[in-house]
């Protein structure tokens, strides 16, 4: 262990991508830490420091519909995402992830992938290019329906699931609104309490110093709130392509289940 601790100290690499260079060099400490720059691990944990704004999200739904995931692969260029080779990393740990179907985003990073796992083949490749990449953000989601959006040149994607089958087209449309609208929750009832509190005490304080009458400001506050709902919660916004209806006259009997927006 003290080996490992020695040479994570001087290449920045992970513990398993430590142990492995260390086994493969017959624990000769300058020897493994050859291999991992030749792997690319070393060069690329010195790159921890450096924003990762640029990349691609990628999402994907299973054969029968009932399953889909989403995430998000950065890089510190535009240039490098679109990179062939990133592109195909990204398509490929779609392709395991739909078929392994990880819950978390732990299990998907340490899904195998060529020799070693996905976490350790973004090390690699990101020292073979030469920039800091990341899997961000992961997200999954199961559901009678399920559907995928990628706006932007895949800069920015939603994964949505509805309870009922056989809602395709609806679960589209509420894809495109997520996009274009950016709601933080499904309905009113999951916005935190405290959040709540905090835009009531704001509006307040806005009503009093515009001169509103004490009597008035409850009844006004409680309209300003329905706004704010309007804006964060998705099934009480306003429908994009058509602004006289709400999300929820849409929905009918159908619930949405939940729903992830990732934007670069």
């Amino acid at each position: 262990m003290e080996m490992i601790k020695q040479l994570r100290e001087m290449t920045g690499a992970g513990m398993v991508d430590c142990k492995k260079a260390l086994d493969e060099a017959g624990n000769d400490l300058q020897k493994a830490v050859e291999i991992l720059r030749k792997k690319g691990i070393a060069k690329a944990a010195k790159r921890t420091d450096r924003e990762t704004n640029e990349g691609v999200v990628k999402m994907g739904v299973n054969e029968t519909g009932d399953e889909g995931y989403i995430f998000e692969l950065t890089s510190e260029t535009d240039f490098v995402s679109r990179n062939e080779k990133f592109q195909s990393f990204a398509d490929e740990a779609m392709k395991l992830a739909l078929s392994a179907r990880p819950e978390t985003a732990e299990a998907f990073l340490a899904l195998p992938m060529a020799d070693s796992t996905i976490k350790e083949s973004l090390e690699i490749l990101s020292g073979t290019i030469g920039e800091k990449m990341e899997i961000r953000r992961f997200g999954r989601l199961q559901g009678a329906t399920l559907a995928a959006y990628s706006h932007l040149g895949g800069k920015l994607g939603v994964l949505i699931a509805l309870d009922k089958p056989g809602k395709e087209e609806l679960a589209v449309e509420l894809a495109m609104q997520i996009a274009a609208a950016n709601p933080k929750y499904i309905e009113s009832s999951q916005v935190d309490a405290s959040e709540l509190a905090k835009e009531r005490e704001i509006y307040r304080e806005q009503l009093l110093k515009e001169g509103k009458p004490e009597t008035m400001v409850d009844k006004i506050l409680e309209g300003k709130v329905s706004k704010y709902y309007g804006e964060v919660c998705l099934i009480e916004q306003e429908f994009i392509k058509d602004d006289k209806k709400k999300v929820k006259d849409l929905l009918g009997d159908t619930k949405v289940l939940g729903f992830f927006r990732f934007s670069l």
